[in-house]
Parts: structure tokens; C-alpha cells; sequence
């Protein structure tokens, strides 16, 4: 997304009733834009003045400019409040005031996933299961994640009064927290395996390029000799940073994306200005259909440098660039003005409709599209192998998440309307069990005895499991056990490692990069088993 610099600010009212009023006549063949401007003019003030119910003028024409905005078919160009704009501030600065915690809706409650280290939370002692029941002395019973964000967040040094529900407390107890700026981490490493190292990438915010660049030279250190980036479920975030994270892996001078407007000033060409680090390092980028934006930017322009071998699914087709345009009363107007490019030429963009797009199958944990068709438009990479058009980052090779079994599929299905009861059920069983169980090593194995406990916690708490299914499903249980005693009980690099089991895209990168020592090999070994991927049968 591009941040207009200049400040460009007509007034809003002149600014809807010109370009709707023009909307409205033009459908219409009827008079010049005054004429337009005139209808738009009359049709507000009839409404204010007879419609059946009064309406606020103010509020008519919000309704105008998200109208307008709506007729332009395009989900991203949109009004931003004031308050929408702070939330798009925080996304791409990844700073805000706050209390260092990460929340979770379970059941009718906002329960505490994980304390963030040096933060508020942490000092004053709130824990993984905490439940905030009370803000302020308001009660949060039935709030969804984004009020109670909405609530927890505010300026730093100002305070917070809480009323918390801790497993083995039996009453409430109050806490006081003074915000503090916060500062959000989207980069995750370690080192996945010996010689092999591991980067999760989660938004591209101001910090990307210098946290990514940072975590390659500590992995470097450790002896990483294959790399795997994982963009996964990454929405994307700021342009700049999409170049700037390409321009770790390219040679100066080769181009990153193109942006191609019909103003002017929207058409650019970025290009990689900096010595790559590691340029001998074999890189596999992880990519699916949740993958978008600057997650493009980069899969398309490590791709057709030949730099990185794309692994996954088709990418979500986000090829568009925002322009942020100041307003009056600190609305900004966020608008698409221009397509990006790959540097062979592909629209990333996926246009709506797209006859050439169908489909193929859900998964069934994830309900990620497992296979997309795209435009049988064939690019070529600096080296000359094949990519293809048609929106999104079609992956050289296609490796499709895992599936359920029968008898795991009906498990899920007997759970039913107690699905979200039974998550939270397990949650609650992480915390007692890593409370009561201090000497916990982050790399426990989930036990057929921890199992046991928890079949009888979740009886205890109400739900009605059948044993038998319970046990076929063991594989699911375990992983989704395993990942909440991590996220309790140690750190964020404990917890991703525990989502990474039974991870089949990121086990391919790994088997991959075990037999390819070089770029070059990785791509003729992905030749090889792109055949060997076909669709995968449910066992039966």
C-alpha cells in the first residue's frame, strides 16, 4: 500500500455530491455533471426532509460515500474513519498502547491465550486462562475479541480496571494496569531442524525487512544451510516493505514488482538496491490461499528471479495498490489506483469473476482451497522455466494441506454444538495441567495418560464425547493439545513449533532442502514430484 504524501483534502460533501451526483445521472444519459450535482442535492435534502424516518443529515451522507464506494465493486477501496485508520496505523507500524496480552473468544468469555514478556500483562501477574469478566466495571459477558480489544487498548500510561476469573481461584479478583506502548513481533525463527532454518512471516509491517534480515543472520550462526520462509495466512501490509524483504534475497538491481495505474504518477517500478545476504542459501517460500498483497510481491519476485523454489497453494490474488488521501475530520479515503506486476509480467490480481478460477476441493481442517485452476497464460522465470498468469502466485510445486480421516471427520461431526466448548474444554485443561505440572519440558510428548485425563476433564465439564471416536482421533487430539500446553506453559517459538506437527507443506519444504543443496537442484527435484502430488484420497 502507498501513503500519498501530499495532502490532498476537497471537502467530503463537494466531493460525493460531484462524483455521485455524476454516478447517478450517467446511468441515465441525462445533463452535464451541474445538472448531476443538483439531482444528488435534491435527493439528500427530500430524504432528510420527508423520508418515513428522520435520519441525521450527517449519517445521509456516510450512506452516500459507502454507496458510491460499493457501486465501484472493488472490496478494497474504502472510507477510513478515524478509528479505522488508527486500527490500519497499528497493522503496518505494529505498535500500539495496550496491555501485552493475547485474547481468544471461548464460550461466553474473553479468556487470556498467552502474556506477552515485558509487558503490563506479565507484571502484574495475568496468566494463560485468566478470564476478564469485567472492564472498567462494565461486564464483558458475550463480547467477541474485537470489542474487547477495542476496550483493552488506549493510550500509554493510562489505566485499566479488570475483574479476573482464575482457574483454581473461587472469586473474582480485581487488577489495575497501566497501558504501555506495545510493540507486536511478526516474525518468528528457529531452526526447524539441523542445517535447515525457519521463518514465519505473518504481516508485512514499518519493521519487516529489518526483523527478516535479522532473524537470516541469527539462523545463519546456528548453521542453516537450507531456508524455509513461511508466508502463510500472511494478508500482506505495506509495499515498501514487500520490496524491501525481496531485496534481502535479490542481486541489486534486479526488478520487484511493477505497478501499472492509468495516472501517471501510480506507475513505478520498484527495483532491489542492496547485496543479497546469503545469496548461496537455498530458499523455499511457503505460500497458500490466504496468502496476499506484499506476500505476493515477494513469491512472485522470488519466483521468476529464480531465487526461491514456491511450495503450497495458490496464492489469494491481491494485486492492487491502495492510495491513502487525507480528509476533513480525520477521515482518510483508500483507494485502488493502480495493479501490481511481476517482473515476468503476471498480474498478481485475481479479478472478480474470473471464469478461468474454479475451486477444486476445501480442506477439511483449514477450509483452504486445496487446488485453484488458473489462466493457461504461460510466463517465463530469468531462467526460462514456466510460471502461469491468471491472479494470485500459482506455487512451482503443489502440495496440499493434510486431510481427516473418516473416523476423525466424525468426530468433529458428533462434537457438533459443542465444537467451541470443546476447544475451550482444552484450553482450560492446558492451564491446570501445566499449573500442576511446573517441571514440564517444552519438548513433552502428549502422553496416553494426559489423554485420559483430558477425556475425563472434558466429561466433567459437560460434554458429551463418545470414547471410541475420541480415541480414533488421538492424532487430532494430541496435536491440538500439544499446541495449547505450549502456548500456556513456554514461548511463542515453543507454540509454532507444536502447530508445525503434522504440517505437510512445511515437512516437503524440509524433505526438499534435506536433498538439495542448491536452488537449482530444488527446482528439478520439485519437477520430479509435482506428478507424485495428486489429489489426496480420504481414507476410507
Amino acid at each position: 500500500m502507498q501513503i500519498k504524501k501530499s495532502f490532498w483534502a476537497p471537502g467530503v460533501i463537494g466531493l460525493i455530491a460531484v462524483i455521485s451526483g455524476g454516478w447517478l445521472l450517467q446511468q441515465g444519459g441525462q445533463g452535464n455533471v451541474y445538472t448531476q450535482n443538483k439531482v444528488f442535492t435534491d435527493v439528500l435534502r427530500t430524504v432528510s426532509d420527508r423520508y418515513v424516518e428522520e435520519i441525521d443529515p450527517a449519517e445521509l451522507y456516510d450512506m452516500a460515500i459507502d454507496g458510491l464506494l460499493q457501486q465501484l465493486g472493488d472490496p478494497h477501496s474504502t472510507l477510513l474513519r478515524p478509528a479505522d485508520y488508527a486500527d490500519l496505523r497499528l497493522s503496518t507500524t505494529g505498535n500500539y498502547g495496550g496491555l501485552g496480552i493475547r485474547i481468544d473468544q471461548n464460550g461466553e468469555w474473553i479468556t487470556v491465550v498467552q502474556t506477552l514478556p515485558n509487558t503490563p500483562a506479565e507484571r502484574v501477574g495475568l496468566r494463560p486462562g485468566d478470564r476478564l469478566i469485567e472492564v472498567d466495571g462494565e461486564s464483558m459477558r458475550g463480547w467477541n475479541a474485537d470489542k474487547a480489544v477495542s476496550a483493552l487498548r488506549g493510550p500509554k500510561g493510562s489505566a485499566i480496571d479488570l475483574m479476573i476469573m482464575r482457574i483454581g481461584v473461587p472469586e473474582p479478583f480485581p487488577v489495575t494496569i497501566e497501558r504501555d506502548e506495545i510493540h507486536v513481533v511478526y516474525v518468528t525463527a528457529f531452526m526447524y531442524e539441523p542445517r535447515i532454518g525457519y521463518i514465519r512471516h505473518q504481516q508485512f509491517s514499518a519493521n519487516s525487512a529489518d526483523e527478516i534480515r535479522a532473524a537470516i543472520a541469527a539462523l545463519g550462526e546456528e548453521g542453516m544451510e537450507g531456508l524455509i520462509l513461511d508466508l502463510r495466512g500472511n494478508p500482506g501490509g505495506l509495499l515498501e516493505e514487500g520490496v524491501a524483504v525481496s531485496d534481502i534475497f535479490l542481486k541489486s538491481g534486479s526488478e520487484v514488482v511493477e505497478t501499472r495505474s492509468r495516472v501517471p504518477d501510480q506507475n513505478d517500478t520498484f527495483f532491489a538496491e542492496h547485496k543479497p545476504i546469503d545469496a548461496d542459501v537455498p530458499v523455499i517460500v511457503l505460500v497458500d490461499y490466504f496468502s496476499a498483497s506484499a506476500s505476493e510481491i515477494v513469491a512472485g519476485a522470488l519466483q521468476d528471479h529464480d531465487r526461491a523454489l514456491v511450495v503450497g497453494t495458490t496464492t489469494y490474488g491481491k494485486g492492487s495498490v491502495q492510495t491513502l488521501y487525507p480528509l476533513p475530520g480525520g477521515n482518510f479515503l483508500k483507494l485502488t489506483t493502480a495493479k501490481w506486476y511481476t517482473p515476468s509480467g503476471r498480474s498478481i490480481q485475481r479479478e472478480q469473476g474470473d471464469q478461468d478460477v474454479t475451486v477444486i476441493a476445501m480442506d477439511d481442517v483449514s477450509g483452504e482451497p486445496n487446488e485453484m485452476s488458473a489462466s493457461a497464460e504461460v510466463f517465463y522465470t530469468t531462467s526460462g522455466r514456466e510460471v502461469y498468469g491468471g491472479g494470485g502466485i500459482n506455487p512451482d510445486l503443489l502440495v496440499r494441506t493434510d486431510t481427516t480421516t473418516v473416523v476423525e471427520r466424525e468426530f468433529r461431526t458428533m462434537l457438533g454444538e459443542q465444537l467451541a466448548s470443546y476447544y475451550d474444554a482444552v484450553f482450560r485443561f492446558a492451564v491446570a495441567y501445566a499449573d500442576a505440572h511446573p517441571e514440564l519440558d517444552a519438548d513433552f510428548d502428549v502422553t496416553t495418560k494426559m489423554l485420559g485425563e483430558l477425556y475425563a476433564w472434558l466429561e466433567d465439564s459437560g460434554l458429551e464425547v463418545d470414547r471410541e471416536l475420541f480415541e480414533g482421533s488421538s492424532r487430532l487430539v494430541e496435536r491440538e493439545l500439544g499446541i495449547q500446553l505450549a502456548t500456556v506453559a513456554f514461548d511463542e517459538v515453543t507454540s509454532l513449533r507444536r502447530r508445525l506437527v503434522l504440517d505437510r507443506q512445511v515437512e516437503t519444504a524440509a524433505e526438499l532442502l534435506r536433498e538439495g543443496g542448491t536452488q537449482s537442484q530444488l527446482f528439478a527435484l520439485a519437477e520430479r514430484r509435482q506428478g507424485d502430488e495428486l489429489p489426496v484420497a480420504h481414507e476410507q
